[in-house]
């Protein structure tokens, strides 16, 4: 029998009416932000299903733009995400989008650009405050925040791997996961290492030491 936590039974401490709609986009946000590297500047958000339908009353679109501010779930500044996203300089749209009927209902697509950073990415809010990115740069993925994360995007040749997870080695990390995607062979690929342990912060610079590798991102356990 699997095992579950109370947060599973009562939701997320959190700003708003419905964990799913403010909470669960809070998170989406954090994690696209997460995802770009950098503070955003520039946003553009794809609203879709119940998200686009019932959103603007759950608050659902001051959550998403309070997660790219790096708010958290339970912070009072949700309801002023808006203005508070205007003084800091992160212009931002939310436009309704149609992912199809195999999208969850409650999805959204984010298209961000900060420093030198640009970055797509997509995913859902699942219920209770969780949370599931389906997609990043193109590459479907499932990552849903329950572990510490590192994403890599290199070239798909050999001893990449090796390489990369040397590092956990390196740092005596354990690793959770491990999934690699690619669109073909000797393309791209993206790695999806997920681990028990908190990754060191400068992890990803190390990694794109490496020639081959594009980018690395490191993404935070979400908090409960």
């Amino acid at each position: 029998m699997s095992e579950v936590s109370v947060f599973d039974v009562i939701g997320p401490i959190m700003v708003g009416p419905s964990s799913s709609h403010t909470a669960g986009a809070v998170r989406l946000g954090l994690m696209a932000r997460a995802l770009l590297g950098h503070p955003p500047h520039k946003a553009i958000i794809g609203i879709h299903g119940s998200f686009a339908h019932t959103g603007r009353g759950h608050g659902t679109d001051r959550a998403l733009v309070a997660g790219l501010l790096g708010f958290a779930p339970d912070d009072d500044r949700i309801r002023a995400s808006f203005s508070i996203a205007q003084a800091q300089g992160l212009a931002f749209t939310l436009n309704p989008v149609d992912l199809g009927s195999d999208a969850h209902p409650n999805s959204a697509t984010f298209e961000l650009w900060g420093a030198d950073a640009h970055i797509h990415c997509t995913g859902a809010s699942v219920g209770g405050g969780m949370i599931r990115i389906t997609e990043i740069a193109g590459y479907p993925v499932n990552v849903s925040g329950q572990y510490h994360t590192l994403v890599v995007v290199a070239e798909d040749r050999p001893g990449t791997i090796n390489a990369v997870t040397s590092w956990f080695l390196h740092y005596h990390l354990n690793i959770a996961t491990f999934k690699v995607s690619r669109h073909q062979r000797g393309g791209q690929a993206i790695m999806i290492i997920a681990s028990d342990d908190d990754l060191p912060h400068d992890l990803p610079d190390a990694i794109t030491d490496f020639p081959w590798v594009t980018w690395a991102r490191y993404i935070p356990k979400l908090a409960s």
